[in-house]
């Protein structure tokens, strides 16, 4: 009998995150050197919160000047609510729940400690997979149906 994968299964492995400290120009370095549009926020390596490629496009926008020597932070423009959940999480319920809040990407736990992150890539390869099981392509030298 077949069951439900948990999100660790299909979850991108994530040492990575950034101190709430940090300056938006380090995340965006950090985001970039990794191919990342999602980075976890931690302060005293608790996750907090959550970054994304949007949330520095924005912040970096027209808006009020700082002093040259204040730059921005990622506090000036993460997000404290963080879909966050256990590693053991039924994909099925992560998938729908990050579909009914409109949000790209979940924070995977285990323990209170981050072990990686789901996001709507992870959820388009975890369907292209389940597709392609489900329907095969027909093999070399014979014609679809």
């Amino acid at each position: 009998m077949k069951h439900m994968p948990q999100v660790i299964a299909m979850m991108t492995p994530f040492p990575h995150s950034i101190d709430l400290d940090a300056t938006l120009a380090e995340a965006r370095l950090m985001m970039d050197a990794h191919g990342f549009r999602h980075l976890p926020v931690t302060s005293h390596g608790r996750l907090c919160g959550v970054i994304s490629d949007r949330d520095l496009r924005v912040a970096s926008g027209p808006g009020p000047q700082r002093a040259a020597d204040a730059p921005l932070r990622v506090r000036d423009a993460y997000h404290e609510e963080t879909y966050a959940v256990e590693a053991d999480t039924p994909l099925d319920v992560v998938a729908q729940t990050m579909a009914e809040r409109h949000i790209g990407s979940a924070m995977v736990t285990r323990g209170g400690k981050l072990v990686g992150v789901f996001t709507t890539t992870d959820a388009c390869r975890a369907l292209s997979r389940v597709l392609r099981e489900r329907f095969p392509p027909p093999s070399p030298g014979t014609h679809a149906a």
